[in-house]
């Protein structure tokens, strides 16, 4: 088995509840098909890689939770002694999914608060109740308590944008106040940023992007020609399709389709091999790379 990943991303579902302004599923810009992934091509690519695979990001694309197997997808990937995180933007939450959510055995639960009050929260998180959010939040840390369970281990996400950096102090405040077990402040991938864009944060230390003579901005990232991840991770679609990283959230870059061929075959096939040359020569001339902070 060697050569194979020990972490992969596998994509629930495209649809999402949000039209977050950064984001083709809120957006309903993909150019690739859409939908949710069937639990039977679940269960077989988690026991096609259950003998290598270490972690599982239950998350890509879209909200998880609304694949209707999602608890089920949790279960079964903790059959095989998989850890398991996903990521929610804590609208599906309420008292009967958190008790499912923590009986399910997940390890870790990333969920996204982009504001501390509805007015900052809906500028990002467009279509979104920070209510509802939460109360999600308190139901989970609930029913940890109630049913004696350490996880999933709560990781509260906020994305410092210019919307919301005057709520970093407060939102540290409300991280304390929930018990949540971590309050993560992460940068912002954003798509046009070069001539300013109302999102980027004032905050250097938070910013993906620094300005360059002439007044416009690039990425910090001087993009060096390797990338860590295209050999210990791997994304995989709805559709069974796997594509190199999270940075490819249109799957422009199919390296192979497992419906069609095992993963070791794709891994070790020609089209991957050729985007992984690419990588490592001319790893600027991959658009996906041109927007990455990550691999390095």
């Amino acid at each position: 088995m060697g050569g194979l990943p020990w972490a992969v991303s596998i994509e629930p579902t495209t649809s999402c509840n949000l039209s977050c302004p950064e984001c083709p599923s809120g957006l309903k810009k993909f150019t690739r098909p859409t939908g949710n992934m069937d639990i039977e091509i679940y269960r077989s690519i988690i026991d096609q890689l259950s003998p290598h695979l270490i972690y599982l990001t239950l998350y890509f694309q879209g909200e998880p939770m609304l694949n209707r197997y999602f608890f089920e997808m949790i279960k079964h990937a903790k059959k095989h002694r998989i850890f398991v995180a996903t990521s929610t933007n804590g609208h599906f939450l309420n008292d009967e999914n958190a008790r499912l959510m923590v009986e399910s055995g997940l390890d870790k639960l990333i969920i996204s608060l982009d504001g501390i009050d509805q007015e900052t929260y809906q500028k990002y998180r467009v279509g979104g109740n920070l209510e509802i959010v939460k109360q999600g939040i308190a139901n989970v840390i609930k029913w940890k308590k109630k049913l004696g369970r350490p996880h999933p281990y709560v990781e509260l996400q906020f994305l410092v944008l210019g919307t919301n950096e005057h709520q970093v102090k407060q939102v540290k405040e409300f991280a304390r106040a929930t018990r949540a077990d971590k309050l993560s402040l992460k940068s912002a991938q954003l798509y046009d940023y070069s001539s300013g864009n109302p999102l980027l944060t004032s905050f250097s230390k938070f910013s993906r992007y620094q300005p360059v003579p002439g007044g416009s901005l690039t990425l910090k990232s001087k993009l060096p020609d390797y990338c860590h991840r295209i050999w210990h991770s791997q994304v995989i679609t709805w559709d069974g399709k796997i594509v190199p990283c999270c940075f490819d959230k249109d799957a422009d870059h199919i390296l192979g389709d497992l419906s069609k061929e095992t993963f070791a075959q794709i891994r070790k096939g020609p089209v991957y091999r050729a985007f992984r040359e690419k990588v490592f020569h001319y790893r600027k001339e991959v658009e996906i790379c041109s927007n990455c902070s990550e691999g390095l």
